[in-house]
């Protein structure tokens, strides 16, 4: 699938993969914080097969996208590359964001509240609210091999293996390539380490920055637009309070309990994601 080349806030270059028609409605993917735009399995064609030009978008720093010359990964940097492609489009798209792709889209959209950015918001297992236990995990797996890489795909499907036991380890390994950058003979996470130890850098996708309740609570009282809460049901990232709270925020956003998920919904169970997300999503264009 040949790339797309998108501009962020600052022009920088943005890769994503693209499925649909050019002239039908528009939906971009973004993806969690040292993740790709791979991460999303099936959905990118799956909402292609369903009608919408949909746009799979690797972050700032991640991927195929261009690093930071500034190192700047802040939570106003990643919303202003939300906002610089969106206004890129022909109209406004609908936004999934999964965790930090989520607290961007969240941000870009509800503190603009004059600009019409998207036309519907779904967040994956990320709301204003998130539990701590959760953020020091994925810090840790984040930040573990950072420096010294990975002997084999072995050791990179162990490490994802104990991050994520309940689901089960590939007996095809070639697939993680597309998340990893081979250096030296050696497999290193496909994300700029400036994300997490930078000048403007977090100690994982959900601190810093990225993580201000107060800021984030005040862009999810100002959503009008449709908006979707899917949850993992066996997340530790958010609760069924933190997903409670935002409906609170909200009132009108719907929520889906994904059952035998967890905080990587779309990857530990693909097929219910895609039918919540595509569901809705006829919502938004009937």
């Amino acid at each position: 699938m040949p790339i797309t080349e998108l501009r962020g806030r600052d022009g920088n270059a943005l890769a994503a993969d693209v499925a649909g028609d050019p002239d039908a409605p528009p939906v971009v993917l973004l993806h969690g914080g040292g993740q790709t735009r791979y991460s999303w399995g099936t959905t990118l064609n799956v909402l292609g097969a369903a009608g919408w030009h949909a746009m799979s978008l690797d972050l700032r720093g991640h991927g195929d996208s261009e690093w930071a010359t500034d190192g700047d990964y802040t939570l106003d940097a990643f919303a202003g590359d939300v906002r610089a492609v969106a206004q890129a489009l022909s109209r406004p798209p609908a936004l999934v964001g999964a965790s930090l792709g989520g607290l961007a889209a969240l941000a870009a959209i509800g503190e603009h509240p004059d600009e019409t950015v998207a036309s519907a918001l779904v967040l994956v297992d990320v709301a204003p609210r998130t539990e701590a236990a959760g953020r020091d995990r994925i810090g840790a797996f984040m930040m573990e091999h950072m420096t010294d890489g990975f002997a084999s795909l072995d050791e990179v499907a162990d490490a994802i293996q104990r991050y994520n036991p309940h689901r089960p380890r590939p007996h095809d390994l070639s697939g993680l390539k597309k998340n990893l950058r081979e250096r030296d003979g050696r497999w290193f996470w496909h994300w700029d380490p400036a994300f997490v130890g930078g000048r403007f850098g977090s100690q994982d996708e959900t601190r810093s920055s990225i993580v201000d309740p107060h800021r984030l609570e005040n862009a999810a009282r100002r959503l009008e637009l449709p908006a979707l809460l899917v949850r993992g049901r066996v997340s530790d990232l958010l609760s069924e309070e933190g997903a409670r709270e935002f409906l609170e925020l909200v009132p009108h956003a719907k929520l889906v309990d994904v059952g035998g998920a967890g905080h990587m919904v779309a990857g530990d169970r693909n097929d219910l994601f895609n039918d919540a997300v595509v569901d809705f999503l006829k919502t938004v264009a009937a």
